[in-house]
């Protein structure tokens, strides 16, 4: 890794993107919050009519399929065009995109559009990759080590970085791997944390050379916060609200030391 999460962060903190998220109803608040708190600036931009020229001016894009509709991929494309045509990185959450045959072709069509990230689970990244899973919504709470060779094997063939999220993260470019633990159970237990941390992905592909250091910044960044949560924390009630502290208050100079990351092939051994 060439720039630490630590790093990153310092720097997003310093110049504050502006990250533009097209996302799910249910997520809009959330992923806003979030983005606040850890110093970003979002922008929920989504109609097409504008969404294309605003990606020009935004420094990452965001795209979320939770509550899919053909207005929101309107806007998505249009937005996903700005994006290239201004050189920023984009960052797809492909929320169940195994569900449905809507979603499916939703998905298709976005992964054709080259996203710099990927995050999503591992039923979906299983579904991207084109396996077979038994996930029927967007709740997989299977572990990232069954989707650990999709997930390779999808960055290797879109030039994608994938980050597979659960209650340990898997990330991959098709050749460097990381993991990274911490969090908390109840961070399950909170609905559209996933999206808030795929606007969380965006911010550091904003300020990041790398999307492979974005995507293990944010998840890093993500982790320290959800586990320094639980210790004050007495369910997932309190663990919301006090989450957004806790993610303001994690500092670049310690996120390092507190981020549990290592080489994927070093904790397989």
């Amino acid at each position: 890794m060439s720039q630490s999460p630590g790093d990153l962060l310092e720097k997003l903190r310093a110049e504050t993107p502006l990250v533009q998220c097209i996302t799910n109803h249910v997520a809009m608040s959330i992923t806003a919050n979030a983005l606040l708190a850890a110093g970003a600036s979002p922008a929920m931009v989504a109609d097409a009519e504008e969404a294309g020229e605003f990606a020009e001016i935004a420094g990452a894009l965001t795209v979320n399929i939770g509550t899919p509709s053909r207005p929101l991929l309107e806007g998505a494309h249009a937005a996903i065009d700005g994006a290239h045509s201004a050189g920023r990185p984009w960052v797809f959450d492909p929320v169940a995109c195994q569900a449905t045959a809507f979603r499916r072709r939703a998905s298709n069509d976005l992964m054709a559009l080259k996203p710099a990230i990927v995050r999503a689970n591992a039923l979906e990244i299983l579904a991207l990759a084109g396996e077979t899973n038994r996930g029927q919504g967007v709740d997989g709470r299977d572990g990232v080590d069954v989707a650990e060779m999709a997930a390779r094997r999808l960055a290797r063939d879109t030039r994608a970085v994938i980050a597979v999220t659960a209650r340990e993260d898997y990330v991959t470019d098709g050749t460097r791997a990381m993991r990274i633990g911490g969090g908390s159970h109840w961070m399950s237990l909170n609905s559209a944390m996933g999206c808030a941390l795929t606007g969380l992905c965006g911010a550091f592909a904003a300020v990041a050379d790398d999307p492979f250091d974005a995507a293990v910044g944010a998840l890093a960044l993500f982790s320290v916060a959800g586990a320094r949560t639980h210790d004050g924390a007495g369910g997932p009630g309190s663990f919301g609200w006090r989450f957004m502290d806790t993610l303001h208050g994690v500092m670049p100079a310690v996120l390092d030391y507190e981020a549990e990351i290592a080489d994927a092939e070093t904790i397989a051994a």
